[in-house]
Formats: structure tokens, C-alpha cells, sequence
């Protein structure tokens, strides 16, 4: 057999590992769900150790299930949900405290109090982001003084800071490397994405030793080679980008003004703007999509807290499901969810709201209203959300586009697909390979170890398997919209930030 590119794929509910071809074939997958940790109401935490254990497993699966050894591995390609926060112990490796999740809450306040002082524009102007308890940077400040002893160890020296990629690597390389990529440094509120580096200014508002952050490198090239003993060891690890940033980079979205949605835990959805940043004046982010070489592309990104997570709330938190997979012949036994809305601000809402105090809400229920209507209107959540987003991103570009590439693990749901075509009334395109998170990375790995000698080499013709067109009435659908906009400026500012 030729030698395969390793792509793991460490997201936020599961952890997996893909092996590809040279003609971008996928060769085997392996796949494990990892527990989520809810300490309160608003908080979201992992245990790094669930992280990596469940990413080194899978890591063995696909290699025993492809049959095939370290020699048969060319490069490893990384990429991982991204903001997620762990903070470990240099000497002995072990994390202080749980991960904070990018989904997690607590540091709202904080947030909510730096743009009082006036802080809200130094952190735009730097980082392209809105301040937000959403990236790394508060997580890291929350960390340092709340866990016992932890400050007066980064004051020492003796902590590492990592996005879940640092810390996959720090673990295969058996913490002999502590870097990262710039795609995920730029989602920490604390790297000036124009100058590509650490911000002093923004380490002192969080008030973060400099110490404990990671060496930051290009997407594709080199990181460090696999010392942990896997199936794997030995390999070089290659190519590494946060999971939306290689999902844009695996659905080929190089030239500027393309756009990809990625349906997961979330709905991500990110434009090439080119080699310079756009800044957004409808509070979208401008962020670097990936780095080769010298060459930085940058991106529009509108970002959704809840996408498929509705589904996983549906079943269980609601147990009207027995399994993820039942949702569409479910919300397909219905031709429409009978005028039911529901808004899933579990967390707060994303972009464009950027609403922390927003709440998840149902609206439009009847006597007649069942569990099927329920999860048609779940399901079409994620259109809407993802319709708002685009939305946003035509307003911050101008023009419109010819099609929205879309992938992730609820892009194999038709039902979504052609609801999202006909409210937006644009092209849906789903690529054969629906995982092209991991075809990102092994796109970047293989491009960094010279698998493939250019971009113009990686096989991306005939990506395509299936396009969905619009079959309702513009006017349906923007009265569609006006409801959902309704149900949505209802949901905003629920809770009370004073308590």
C-alpha cells in the first residue's frame, strides 16, 4: 500500500482519526465519544485526559482496522475544536483543572466588565474579534485565579497554556514540543493577527505571563514527530489548524469570496477574504483561516453556539430520541413543524447577536403540536441560525454568492440541506466527503511533508456529490425568516447579568 496521511480530528463531543490516500480517498475512520462535564448552569468542561485518551485510542483503531504500520504513515495532519482551554504542569504534564470549553459561560461578566473600561476596541482592533467569553484569553485569566496555586506557578514558569491542538501534540511529542498554529492562536483574544504575534498589551489586560504560551508556527510544516507509543510513532506531525479553518482549507475554498458551513456541535461558517484582513461592521470575525510558508489567508467567520447539539439536547435532554441518527425520519414525518420555532440558546447566542444572556426558547405551541414538529423546528434552527450568518457576511463583503459549500455530521441530513437552500435561496453543495475537518489537516500535513508538491496537486476535482436547489417561493421564505427573527429578539437578554 502507498503511504497514507494520518488526519486526527479532535472535536469537541468525539475524537476522530481518518487515514487518506493520495487521491484523497478515505482509506478508514475510527471514532469515540468522550464525556462532557456540566459543573453548573452556563459551564462546559472536559477532562484533558478524556481528550487525549480518546484521541490516542482512535488513533490505533483506524491503523489496526487499514492494517497498516508506522512505515506506511507518511505525515500526521491535527486539527481540534478550537478556544477550548487546558492549562497543565511543565515537569509532570498534568492539567491544574478541567478544560473550559469554548462553549462555556463563566466568564461573561469579566468580559462584559473590560468593555465597560473600554478594552472592547483594543481587543477588536488587534485580534478581529469581538470580546467574547467564547475565546481562550478570559478562560486562561479565569484559570490563573481561581485554581489554587496556579498564578504563582505561570509567574514561576512551571505552566503550559494550550488549545486542544497544543495539547494533542505536547502529548505525542511526550511533551517534548509546546506549540501551536497560528489559526488557533488567533482565537485567544491575545495574538495580533497582522503582526502574527503575542500581544503584550492584551497579556496585561488579562493580566497572563507570556511564559506559558505555546511557540506559534504556520499551518502547514513541520511541528514535531510522534514519540508517544502509538501505531503511529515516528511519524511527523505536519500540518496543524483549528477544525473550522481546515474545514474551509478540505472543501477547497482558496479563492477569495468562497464559503464553507460546517454543520457540527455547532454551525461554523467562514469565507476566504484573501491575504488582508476584512473588518466586520456586523459583528462577524475576522480571523486567519491558515498559513503556508510566509503566506497567511485570512477569513470572515460567523460562528453558532448551538448547531447539532440541538440534536444530541432532543436526545438526551429530552429523550424524544434513541439515537442521533433518528432525528430526520422523525422531523420528516411531519411537512412542516406547524408553526412551531425554537431558538437554541442553550449558551447564548453566537454572531451575529453575540448574546451571552440570550436563552434557549420554544415558541408557537399548540394543543396539536407533537415530538415530530418539535424536531423539524430543532432541526431547522440550524438554517436559520445559519442563514443569519450569511446574511452578515454578504452585508461586511457585498455581492452574493453561487453556492454555499457545506459539511460536518448533520450535513448528511437531506431534510436540513434543502430547508437551508430554500431559505436561503442559494445552491447547497455536499462534498462526497462529508469530514473535510480531517481532509483539511490531511490536506495541510501532506502539503507541509511534500506529499503533495502544491496546492494546485491535492485532488479536489469531482468533490461535489450532491448540490440542493431552492423549490420555495422567495417570498415563503423570507416570511419564514421574519418569524424566526421574531422568536430570536424574544430569546435575547433572558437572563439577568446582575443575578
Amino acid at each position: 500500500m502507498d503511504k497514507l496521511i494520518l488526519a486526527l480530528d479532535q472535536g469537541t463531543t468525539s475524537s476522530r482519526a481518518i487515514l487518506f490516500d493520495q487521491e484523497g480517498g478515505l482509506v478508514a475512520s475510527a471514532q469515540q465519544e468522550f464525556p462532557q462535564v456540566f459543573p453548573q448552569p452556563g459551564w462546559v468542561e472536559h477532562d484533558p485526559e478524556d481528550i487525549w485518551q480518546s484521541q490516542r485510542s482512535v488513533a490505533d483503531v483506524v491503523m489496526r482496522k487499514a492494517k497498516v504500520g508506522a512505515e506506511s504513515i507518511h505525515a500526521v495532519g491535527l486539527t481540534n475544536q478550537r478556544e477550548t482551554t487546558v492549562l497543565w504542569h511543565r515537569r509532570t504534564g498534568q492539567p491544574v483543572a478541567n478544560a473550559i470549553v469554548w462553549q462555556d459561560r463563566r466568564t461573561a461578566a469579566m468580559i462584559r466588565e473590560m468593555v465597560a473600561s473600554g478594552a472592547g476596541d483594543l481587543i477588536t482592533g488587534k485580534t478581529g474579534l469581538v470580546p467574547d467569553a467564547y475565546f481562550a484569553g478570559s478562560k486562561i485569566k479565569w484559570l490563573l485565579d481561581h485554581v489554587d496555586g496556579a498564578r504563582e506557578a505561570a509567574e514561576r514558569g512551571e505552566l503550559a497554556f494550550g488549545t486542544v491542538d497544543c495539547w494533542v501534540l505536547y502529548r505525542l511529542t511526550k511533551g517534548r514540543v509546546h506549540r501551536t498554529d497560528v489559526s488557533n492562536a488567533a482565537r485567544t483574544m491575545l495574538f495580533d493577527i497582522r503582526k502574527g504575534d503575542w500581544d503584550e498589551e492584551l497579556l496585561d489586560l488579562f493580566g497572563i505571563p507570556r511564559s506559558i504560551l505555546p511557540e506559534v508556527g504556520p499551518s502547514a510544516g513541520f511541528h514535531g514527530d510522534v514519540g508517544a507509543e502509538l501505531l503511529c510513532q515516528g511519524a511527523p506531525v505536519t500540518g496543524m489548524a483549528g477544525d473550522q479553518n481546515a474545514a474551509l482549507f478540505g472543501q477547497a475554498c482558496h479563492r477569495v469570496g468562497e464559503v464553507k458551513n460546517t454543520y457540527g456541535t455547532g454551525c461554523f461558517m467562514l469565507m476566504n477574504v484573501g491575504d488582508e484582513p476584512v473588518d466586520s461592521e456586523h459583528r462577524l470575525l475576522s480571523t486567519i483561516a491558515w498559513q503556508e510558508g510566509e503566506q497567511t489567508t485570512y477569513a470572515l467567520e460567523g460562528s453558532v453556539f448551538i448547531g447539532g447539539a440541538v440534536v444530541q439536547w432532543m436526545r438526551d435532554g429530552m429523550h424524544m430520541l434513541k439515537e442521533s441518527s433518528e432525528v430526520q425520519r422523525l422531523a420528516g414525518s411531519v411537512d412542516d413543524s406547524d408553526g412551531v420555532v425554537l431558538v437554541p440558546a442553550f449558551s447564548g447566542l453566537g454572531a451575529p447577536h453575540w448574546d451571552p444572556y440570550a436563552r434557549g426558547a420554544i415558541f408557537g405551541l399548540t394543543r396539536g403540536t407533537t415530538a415530530a414538529h418539535i424536531a423539524r423546528a430543532g432541526v431547522e434552527s440550524m438554517a436559520f441560525q445559519t442563514a443569519d450568518l450569511l446574511e452578515a457576511m454578504m452585508a461586511d463583503r457585498g455581492g452574493a454568492i453561487d453556492a454555499l459549500r457545506v459539511d460536518g455530521g448533520a450535513s448528511c441530513d437531506d431534510l436540513l440541506l434543502q430547508f437551508q437552500a430554500d431559505i436561503l435561496q442559494v445552491a447547497v453543495e455536499r462534498p462526497k466527503i462529508i469530514e473535510t475537518t480531517a481532509l483539511g489537516a490531511a490536506y495541510l500535513a501532506g502539503l507541509g511533508a511534500g506529499y503533495w508538491s502544491s496546492r494546485e496537486k491535492l485532488p479536489i476535482a469531482d468533490s461535489i456529490e450532491t448540490s440542493f436547489e431552492p423549490r420555495m417561493g422567495a417570498d415563503e421564505a423570507e416570511s419564514r425568516r421574519r418569524i424566526w427573527k421574531k422568536a430570536v429578539s424574544r430569546s435575547l437578554g433572558w437572563v439577568d447579568p446582575e443575578g
